[in-house]
């Protein structure tokens, strides 16, 4: 929705630890990093609910897939979500609300079942986020979901709304109760277990890594950045001067949970979010490799992990993804959220490309 243990080690000094890379000074190397997917990773992939929908799946079946152990439930009647619109905060009739959040999160033109499955995941995080506890359930943004109200001209189209029509008072449920629905952009071929992404989070059952069959290359990227500017974008985290960045652990997919910032004083811990955010990756799912001349060295992965292989496709389930009878037990806004602990600045998802 952004875990590598890989040694990034490029030393600006010589008598560089063991397993460290040394040569070429801080300002004439290049730190390169390849990657894949955008946004945290957790929950429902934009762009593999796209795949899927390609592919034949209903909205239904493509929630069950990343929502690990769900079904579908039923919002109360006469729903209400309240939006922090800047410094004001605006009640919206639910699926008014939704209407426009589905149009600023996906592509008008994508398949109905990706659009339904948007709806459905986006009513359902409406009622489970609490990003202001008492005073308002989400952001207009992307610290909860993105949500455009009239007359900004994205705020609805006539494709998103049947689609939220379509799916009306619809929510993701587990064990019979409406549960937080993450989302984000795209995974590179594999979601995350959310305490991998959102640290100290509780592990939650349906928030569990699963293998994202259509992402294929679509959502790889390349970074390449100067030794001496990674280094300023760590700063407070260097000891000393730069030497590399050691990865101890990844999650279920490529991306960093853990890594150590190495400098000639001594290491610093940093977590794969943090190191995300520092160097301005897409995510956390990240290889790196450094340049210095005409040499180009993919640098020692630490986690044990094998190299990342594309799931193969996948065909719908031979039946519909059950649905439960109708619940009365989707949380009122304003009132204690259901079993997520995950933090509320984790958003629901960037908007799709």
């Amino acid at each position: 929705m952004m875990l590598l243990a890989c040694a990034l080690a490029v030393f600006a000094l010589t008598g560089a630890p063991a397993g460290a890379s040394t040569g070429a000074a801080t300002g004439a190397a290049t730190l390169i990093v390849e990657g894949a997917g955008d946004g945290h990773g957790v929950g429902m992939s934009q762009d593999g609910a796209l795949g899927y929908a390609e592919h034949g799946w209903s909205a239904a079946q493509i929630l069950a897939h990343y929502y690990t152990g769900t079904a579908l439930g039923q919002a109360p009647a006469h729903s209400v979500v309240k939006v922090l619109e800047g410094s004001k905060v605006v009640s919206v009739a639910l699926e008014r609300y939704v209407r426009g959040v589905v149009s600023a999160e996906m592509p008008s033109s994508w398949p109905m079942a990706a659009l339904e499955a948007q709806a459905i995941a986006s009513r359902t995080y409406a009622l489970t986020d609490h990003a202001g506890g008492s005073r308002f359930d989400v952001y207009s943004d992307t610290r909860s979901q993105v949500y455009e109200s009239p007359p900004t001209a994205a705020a609805e189209t006539a494709t998103t709304n049947a689609a939220v029509a379509a799916t009306a008072g619809e929510l993701v449920t587990y064990d019979g109760q409406p549960v937080t629905t993450y989302y984000f952009a795209s995974s590179g071929g594999m979601t995350e277990d959310d305490e991998n992404s959102f640290l100290g989070s509780t592990p939650e059952p349906w928030l569990r890594g699963v293998a994202d069959a259509y992402e294929g290359t679509s959502s790889d990227w390349k970074l390449k950045i100067s030794f001496q500017a990674a280094s300023a974008r760590l700063r407070g985290l260097v000891k000393g001067s730069l030497r590399g960045i050691e990865v101890l652990r990844r999650g279920v997919s490529p991306r960093i949970v853990s890594a150590e910032v190495l400098g000639s004083r001594g290491n610093t811990p940093v977590s794969g979010p943090e190191l995300e955010a520092r160097l301005g990756l897409d995510s956390a799912w990240a290889y790196f490799s450094v340049k210095s001349g005409a040499s180009v060295r993919r640098e020692p992965d630490l986690s044990g992990q094998a190299p990342f292989t594309q799931p193969p496709p996948e065909s719908p389930p031979a039946t519909p993804a059950p649905t439960t009878a109708p619940q009365g037990g989707a949380q009122a806004p304003g009132t204690t959220a259901p079993a997520s602990t995950a933090s509320s600045a984790a958003t629901g998802g960037a908007q799709a490309g």
